[in-house]
């Protein structure tokens, strides 16, 4: 196991090297960040000069790239272009968004795989095709109209939310964003654990373990759902990266200050910093949860094995 780790952990550093690349030859082509920094207005040329030698955007790409990548091994992710060093908007932004990720995660986990294990032992059954439309309504339903449409409802008509998160956004403030952010990944969630769960109560494990006349719910639990799990967790280890980096909807609706609102701020500003440096850690994110998702294969199935 420890062999495994060390070898997906130098994988790991082609993958994120490729990874930063790309996103930094994406974002230097989005524009002129000098000229977003003076409005509508032209910057003069003395101006806009000494403002691409302050920023080193009078260097050749490249030259940016690895001065970029040998700060960040430092800890300096550069500084915003409004003089705010990045890894002080990534303090107060991160902390929001994992908070709001871990509830979206939650309600995946247990709405979703609940819902997936009683459809898929009930296959066929009314439950069972109410909880597909639903989950088909669900997907085919853009984020922003759900958010849009519960902000309207809870909290402008009836009163029982904010409309708007504070500053602070504590949990109880993030479930209903929560809830908006993992709509879509929940019903893919409760389908694919439905899909799992039906296609293993016929294996031939299960009709053994029904046979020597253990209990229901020591076969589901002990037998059934823990083979499932497998690409449930696939699923879900995968989508912390994606709710993270997609949050951008869901936090503008309800005036959340997290990655996504600084992700869009950075873009709308052409701030190539800000952009590069959310987008750096949040790669990061990915590699350490398909790194975890691995490891995981083996709890689930015992005949997994790492050399």
């Amino acid at each position: 196991m420890g062999r495994y780790v060390v070898r997906r952990l130098l994988q790991m550093i082609p993958v994120f090297i490729g990874a930063t690349l790309l996103i930094f030859l994406m974002v230097h082509v989005m524009g002129d960040p000098v000229a977003g920094l003076c409005g509508e207005r032209r910057c003069d040329p003395a101006t806009a000069a000494r403002l691409r030698h302050e920023f080193g955007l009078d260097q050749p790409g490249w030259q940016q790239y690895l001065t970029y990548m040998g700060n960040i091994f430092t800890g300096d992710f550069g500084t915003a272009f409004n003089g705010q060093e990045v890894t002080e908007l990534m303090s107060t932004a991160f902390p929001v968004t994992i908070r709001l990720t871990l509830v979206a995660i939650c309600f995946e986990i247990v709405i979703g795989i609940t819902l997936g294990v009683l459809t898929g032992l009930r296959r066929g059954r009314p439950v069972d095709t109410s909880v597909l439309l639903v989950t088909l309504v669900v997907i085919s339903v853009p984020t922003f109209v759900t958010g849009l449409l519960l902000q309207l409802l809870l909290g402008v008509k009836w009163g029982w939310i904010r409309p708007s998160v504070s500053s602070a956004a504590p949990f109880d403030e993030l479930i209903v964003p929560g809830l908006v952010l993992a709509s879509v990944s929940l019903a893919y969630v409760t389908r694919l654990t439905r899909t799992s769960i039906a296609e293993n109560r016929r294996s031939d494990y299960v009709r053994t373990a029904v046979a020597k006349g253990l209990p229901r719910r020591r076969v589901v639990v002990r037998h059934l759902l823990r083979n499932s799990l497998i690409p449930v967790v696939t699923f879900i280890g995968a989508d912390i990266g994606f709710l993270m980096g997609g949050a951008i909807v869901t936090e503008r609706i309800f005036n959340i200050h997290g990655v996504g609102y600084q992700l869009y701020q950075g873009i709308l500003r052409q701030n190539t910093q800000t952009v590069v440096g959310f987008v750096t850690v949040l790669v990061l994110v990915f590699l350490l949860c398909n790194l975890v998702v691995d490891l995981l294969y083996a709890v689930l199935d015992p005949r997994i094995r790492y050399a």
